[in-house]
Formats: structure tokens, sequence, C-alpha cells
């Protein structure tokens, strides 16, 4: 935030898309692991977004844009031992999010929320939490997954709509998803 404030006198949109995913096995997890979803899901999430306000009401900005690129693995439990804790943190940004805007509406703030939940999308996610390259690519050839352009559509979607539309929550799955695999 103190670079965006430096170099180009601030941002007026914000769009919170670091996460990660290692295994985590709820009856034997390292705790680096879990750690390292809740610090960068959720904890680094809040505390970029609680700036990027702070900035935007010191600037006298009212009509800034907040994006959370969450997962709609926030949006129910996902049948997927490993995941859980993933998922957990997912949820935490849904309610954050929901919180955030109602925090907002008090305040008579026209600052937008919106939170992105996509199903499996090709990303390096995959190999960050541990898989091998040749494992992540099956894994992405085997089932429907969406690309990151899909998202980054949904994004300027929400972005270019009018100062007095709010869209809470766009949710995406790839056609062919199997739901009954997931739950």
């Amino acid at each position: 935030m103190q670079w965006t404030k430096e170099k180009l006198g601030g941002a007026d949109v914000l769009v919170n898309n670091a996460g990660v995913a290692p295994s985590c096995v709820l009856h034997r997890f390292r705790t680096e692991n879990i750690r390292k979803i809740y610090e960068t899901n959720v904890i680094a999430l809040a505390l970029f977004t609680r700036d990027f306000v702070q900035d935007l009401r010191a600037r006298g900005v009212d009509d800034g844009h907040i994006f959370h690129i969450n997962s709609t693995a926030g949006q129910s439990i996902i049948h997927n031992r490993g995941i859980y804790p993933y998922s957990g943190s997912k949820h935490a940004v849904t309610v954050m999010t929901e919180g955030l805007r109602r925090e907002l509406v008090e305040l008579e703030s026209k600052i937008r929320i919106t939170s992105i939940s996509p199903g499996l999308v090709r990303t390096e996610i995959l190999e960050v939490t541990g898989l091998t390259p040749d494992i992540a690519k099956q894994t992405y050839d085997t089932l429907p997954c969406l690309e990151t352009k899909d998202i980054a559509d949904a994004l300027v979607y929400a972005l270019g709509t009018p100062p007095h539309v709010q869209i809470h929550e766009i949710t995406i799955h790839p056609t062919g998803e199997d739901f009954r695999s997931l739950l």
C-alpha cells in the first residue's frame, strides 16, 4: 500500500487474489501448513483490505471497489481430505466480505466489495501446494476447470457496473463440473 501511495498516489481498486492450499489433513497436519493457509488467505486479505479502505477514506475517495477472489470451497464443505482448512479459510473470506459490506453501508460509504468464487481454475496453485507438474497437469486435463481469463472477465464485468449497483457475489463453475464429487 505504501508503494502504491508513493508511486501512484493511491489505488481505487483492490484485488485480493493471493491464496494457498497446501494439503492439510486435520488429524496429522504440519503446523506451518495451516499457518500458511490462514496467514495468506485470511490475515493478509484482512490487512490489505483494511489498509486500502483507510487509504481511500484518507484521500476522500468514496467509490472504490474491493474484489476478494474467493472460492466455491467457501460456500460449502468440499469432501476432499486435506482441503478442509483451505475451505475454512475461504468460508472466513465469505463472512469477512459480507461483514465489511455491512460496515461500509453503516458508514454510508459508496465503496463496493465483490466476492468472486470460482471452482477449479487452471493456475499454478496445485504445483505451489506440492503436486508435481505432471500430476497438476493430469488434474487439470481430467477435471473440468476454468481459465484465469474467466475470472478476469467476471471482475471486469463487476467493475464496469454503474456506481449504484453492488455485485455481492459472483460464483463461477466450469461447465460439466460434477458437484456430487465435490460435496
